[in-house]
């Protein structure tokens, strides 16, 4: 069976990036994409745009953009996907089943949003249309409650995880202090994100402000084939599997404290790369809140359901640990522009399996995974990749 390639990719800096229009955007990350696949822009043959928006900006339409972007692309087919905070990953599955066909050969998949639009109030609002509205429309806090509230479930059943998620957060952002890209380059340390105060708040339930991912604009690009390209400047990297598996959008028709959608998308993914979890050597994880990232502990099979915490606590998740998770300081320090997430995460295992990833580099980087979700865990994607 022949894999699919990331043979390029661009990302620009996430952040409060009140300076840079939906256009600028596109450019920053796609033509550094191109550029960096050794190819010429009218080599790229489809688009597929991950643009969730919902309110953020009044434009929408997002699939023409890049031709108003980057005029060369002005006759390529180009398609918008969304899938809440999983958008990114559901346009590189569209290029994925595109270039596997034959009918496209070079897909550029542009991820993107922009965010810092809409009052602090009207943003929880919009994303809140991510939850089953029905039910959960009027949680207070917006998704940070919903979370909230699976927290909350989660110690009342297994007791206070207050020092786990902490120490998650301090781990990632320690971690993205290495990484340029990211929106927040500050080592916070386990002390200011165990402890409330008045810059670190409870926001909803038992999370902190520390405990919440942050509102970001930003853009990331990835240029996908079936076939390496000689005159790439970037070293290729290849798909062993890929996997989507969707679960109920209600919390009231399953259990909330355990993502079982996600831990059938991890055995079903590593079972088709032919590997165990002892063969990853990182794990970029959807970390939108920490309780998110201490439940997919769980879920990829670090540990026992209830007992997340341990490997937090033993140190397996670090970057010195057995299975670093999130090396580049996931979206808890990276930023969360939600329609680029998915494909920012493969940027960054991307330049980890190429050697491209400088300060943030891990000493072995040879098979890594991309875990990438929407909503509350429902609809998670995973992509095994290695060093091609």
């Amino acid at each position: 069976m022949t894999h699919p390639y990331i043979i390029g990719w661009g990302h620009t800096p996430f952040g409060k990036l009140d300076n840079l229009d939906m256009e600028q955007l596109i450019r920053h990350a796609a033509l550094p994409a191109v550029a960096s696949a050794g190819l010429e822009l009218k080599d790229i043959d489809g688009i597929f745009v991950g643009h969730f928006n919902a309110g953020f900006v009044p434009q929408d339409f997002s699939a023409a953009m890049p031709a108003v972007a980057i005029p060369e692309l002005r006759h390529t087919p180009a398609l918008r996907l969304e899938n809440a905070c999983a958008t990114g990953s559901a346009a590189i599955w569209a290029a994925l089943d595109a270039v596997g066909s034959g009918r496209v050969r070079h897909a550029l998949v542009i991820g993107m949003e922009k965010m810092n639009t809409l009052p602090n109030q009207q943003i929880g609002e919009t994303l809140l249309k991510c939850s089953y509205v029905k039910e959960e429309g009027a949680t207070p806090a917006g998704f940070a409650g919903v979370f909230g509230q699976i927290a909350q479930q989660y110690f009342d059943r297994y007791g206070d995880q207050s020092d786990a998620l902490a120490a998650i957060s301090a781990k990632n952002h320690a971690n993205g202090v290495r990484n340029p890209y990211a929106h927040m380059r500050r080592d916070l340390g386990f002390d200011f994100c165990r402890t409330p105060s008045e810059k670190n708040p409870f926001v909803a339930g038992p999370l902190k402000r520390s405990d919440c991912s942050l509102v970001s604009d930003g853009a990331a690009a990835l240029v996908i084939s079936m076939s390496p390209s000689a005159q790439a400047t970037v070293s290729p990297v290849r798909w062993r599997s890929r996997t989507q598996v969707n679960e109920f959008l209600p919390l009231s028709r399953r259990d909330p404290t355990r993502f079982e959608g996600a831990a059938m998308a991890w055995s079903r993914g590593l079972a088709d790369a032919g590997l165990t979890l002892q063969d990853l050597n990182f794990v970029e994880t959807h970390d939108c809140f920490t309780v998110a990232e201490l439940l997919e502990y769980e879920a990829m099979g670090l540990a026992p359901q209830g007992q997340g915490a341990r490997v937090i606590h033993e140190g397996i998740s670090r970057f010195d640990g057995a299975l670093p998770v999130n090396p580049s300081g996931g979206l808890k320090s990276r930023g969360h522009p939600i329609g680029a997430t998915g494909v920012s995460q493969h940027v960054m295992a991307a330049m980890q399996l190429s050697g491209e990833a400088g300060d943030m580099q891990l000493p072995k980087a040879q098979v890594g995974a991309v875990f990438n979700m929407g909503g509350a865990a429902v609809a998670n994607f995973l992509s095994v990749l290695e060093a091609a």
